[in-house]
């Protein structure tokens, strides 16, 4: 394991510059708002700002706040956080991101959940946090081959935990983040003490009966995962299928990038007009400056056609394989994809926490982190 420090060349910042001062921007229809895509006011905007006032050494200098290392799993580079409590007792957790995200989602909760007492919490609840970047994104570059897939990563997560020197540990994720959880779980059955979630997906099975008088919350919920697969997958679909088309694309114009990445924040978060309703502005270039300055754009998008067998499954009524630990699931009300319970316990019995919040949405870590962080303590108080 070699210490990793963030160190972007300052070429590099001086080509996002010029990049977006030489933008070739395209036309928009009159009065379309959000409906068809980001709009262009707004964008040109957002990409000024960017060029003109973001600080990325500031980003970069709390980044290197918190002790990075890269290390070699099966083959990958990967790039992580290993944040160690003051507490001896403290309980280690992995937590894993998605896309569009990247381990500075997590800065908000880092101090709290490691050092609980310095953050106004028991330090009962403190946690050792191992926080990856996932294979092919950020600075878990580059992707060396196919095949990492969920199954794959987990084994990947697993072996890193046992060289820290973590025989039993607890995971936490939202998107891609809570499928490898549950991975974990199914992969590790003795070493997992636990998985909690801040997103589930439910998909209903072959029998009727399992949709027979939802309540107004869950027919809510199953229109939600249909209006996904109808008008918002689009992005899914893509990378799904030819995410080296895409690849070009991003890697080549910082606005296409920051464009594909912000819809997200946008559709997905508790946000009334803009993403900064939700996110705060600094945050989400943050995330953005990640993909672009590291040009991973295509192969993050490759995590998506690994998996694309598995999610058809899913969506067509497989069963997931077993997890055998106790679950925790965080549900916040303006993700995009909404969890039925009695889905959820269908397929995951051991279920044990359930909590339904009243605001947040798909970056809980970045839009609640107060939310957040007591609900993973909640849940782990019980399994120490």
């Amino acid at each position: 394991m070699q210490p990793f420090r963030v160190a972007i060349p300052e070429a590099d910042l001086d080509d996002l510059r010029r990049r977006l001062a030489a933008t070739r921007w395209p036309d928009e229809l009159p009065g379309v708002g959000w409906e068809r895509g980001v709009p262009l006011g707004y964008l040109r905007e957002l990409a000024e700002y960017w060029r003109t006032e973001y600080d990325w050494r500031a980003a970069e200098a709390r980044l290197n706040r918190y002790p990075q290392f890269r290390t070699d799993l099966d083959g990958a580079p990967v790039h992580f956080l290993h944040v160690r409590s003051p507490e001896p007792e403290a309980m280690p957790l992995l937590i894993t991101h998605g896309w569009p995200g990247s381990v500075a989602e997590f800065l908000d909760v880092i101090g709290p959940l490691s050092d609980p007492a310095a953050h106004g919490g028991d330090p009962r609840d403190a946690f050792h946090l191992v926080i990856p970047s996932l294979p092919g994104y950020g600075f878990s570059r580059p992707l060396p081959g196919p095949g990492w897939d969920v199954p794959r990563i987990a084994r990947a997560w697993g072996e890193l935990m046992s060289r820290l020197g973590y025989e039993r540990f607890a995971a936490q994720g939202g998107d891609a983040g809570s499928v490898i959880s549950l991975a974990l779980g199914a992969l590790f059955p003795d070493r997992l003490i636990g998985a909690h979630l801040n997103m589930l997906m439910t998909f209903p099975g072959a029998d009727p009966a399992e949709l027979a008088d939802l309540d107004e919350t869950d027919t809510r919920r199953l229109a939600l995962l249909g209006r996904f697969d109808t008008e918002l997958s689009g992005y899914m679909r893509v990378q799904q299928t030819r995410p080296q088309t895409l690849a070009y694309a991003l890697t080549d114009s910082p606005v296409g990038q920051l464009a594909w990445i912000v819809e997200k924040f946008r559709e997905w978060t508790d946000s009334a007009k803009a993403p900064e309703d939700a996110v705060d502005r600094e945050h989400m270039l943050t995330v953005a400056s990640i993909y672009w300055l590291t040009a991973t754009a295509g192969s993050s998008a490759q995590f998506y056609y690994e998996g694309a067998a598995a999610v058809r499954a899913a969506a067509a009524g497989a069963p997931p394989p077993p997890v055998q630990a106790p679950v925790g699931v965080a549900v916040f009300p303006h993700d995009i994809f909404q969890p039925i319970r009695r889905l959820a316990e269908r397929d995951y019995p051991t279920i044990s926490h359930w909590t339904e919040f009243d605001r947040g949405g798909h970056f809980a870590a970045m839009e609640q982190p107060e939310l957040l962080t007591g609900d993973i303590r909640a849940f782990f108080r019980s399994l120490r």
